[in-house]
């Protein structure tokens, strides 16, 4: 059951990189050295998969928590204060007294896809293993994002943490972060064996498998031993596949892209909201696209995200064929 954020760590507890988004509007050409180009507007938003979804689930009424670092700064306390503001739970939240708050400069260039210049910062001292087994027992699932961008939350951590979960009767679910593939790959293989979820877009799907068809990619991460396995195209849908199961496939809502930041979270978060809801896969796949693509008409990572009564009106209005 969807409910209210209250004081227990809650339905979902979303885990890995919580970061200030300083995000400008669409500008009309990326400057070359020296060179000044003006934009609409700067704006400091909410960034990093984690806290992205974990707003966009209290948004929807999802009861969420959040574990993540800041650092003892003005943007940390930014960060804190905005994602309360939203009714993030951040009892989890830690404060590092030696490194700054985690920060993504997001360039927006009109018809261009978006250019990111990130500081680790905090997220980098982030184990996983601040996640206790109580707060497990009180959740439903458990979202680690953003993995791979943070060596301390290695893949040996994930996969314990993973392992408590399960004993506990969560869900267990994982979203990447592609900077080295290399890397990301040789991570990536022991908390597969424990995710019920995988969520990679087409692209961290290929640097990570080699292959380009979404469907083969998906079957890669399966035979790696995840239960389910969902692959984000932007405009070109999604496609989901499960052990044992054909793929099912998704179209995408046409809209006008102003800010790609968050989207894919926007999308976890609706897929997560219907399955707290006990929702078909056709219903889940519905709410994950329209999630997205309400996040991605206006800047920042969790500004345009629909709440839940928005969202129902917009699915029941707009659903999109399941094939």
């Amino acid at each position: 059951m969807v409910g209210s954020v209250s004081d227990s760590q809650g339905d979902v507890i979303c885990v890995g990189l919580v970061v200030a988004d300083h995000v400008c509007a669409p500008i009309s050409r990326f400057p070359p050295a020296g060179e000044l180009v003006t934009t609409r507007s700067l704006t400091l938003t909410i960034g990093g998969c984690a806290a992205n979804v974990a707003v966009d689930l209290a948004k929807l009424g999802v009861s969420a928590s959040l574990v993540g670092k800041v650092g003892d700064d003005v943007f940390g306390q930014y960060v804190r204060d905005e994602l309360e503001r939203c009714g993030v739970n951040c009892r989890g939240m830690s404060i590092s007294p030696t490194t700054q708050t985690s920060g993504t400069m997001v360039v927006n260039v009109q018809g261009e896809d978006r250019r990111f210049i990130h500081a680790v910062g905090a997220n980098a001292e982030l184990t996983g293993g601040e996640v206790t087994d109580g707060d497990l027992a009180a959740a439903k699932i458990l979202y680690v994002g953003g993995f791979g961008l943070n060596a301390a939350l290695s893949g040996e951590n994930v996969a314990q943490l993973f392992q408590r979960a399960r004993k506990h009767g969560v869900r267990t679910v994982l979203d990447v972060v592609v900077d080295h593939p290399k890397m990301v790959s040789e991570m990536l293989p022991a908390p597969l064996q424990h995710t019920d979820l995988f969520l990679p877009n087409t692209d961290e799907a290929r640097m990570l498998s080699g292959l380009a068809a979404p469907n083969e990619q998906a079957e890669h991460f399966l035979k790696m031993g995840a239960r389910t396995v969902i692959i984000t195209q932007g405009p070109g849908g999604a496609l989901l596949q499960e052990q044992g199961r054909p793929p099912v496939r998704i179209s995408s809502h046409a809209v006008e892209q102003v800010d790609g930041t968050g989207g894919g979270d926007a999308f976890v978060a609706g897929y997560l909201y219907g399955l707290l809801k006990e929702a078909s896969v056709e219903e889940c796949l519905n709410y994950g696209a329209a999630s997205g693509a309400s996040c991605v008409q206006i800047a920042g990572a969790t500004t345009g995200v629909l709440r839940a009564p928005e969202l129902e009106a917009f699915v029941a209005e707009h659903r999109l064929g399941v094939t």
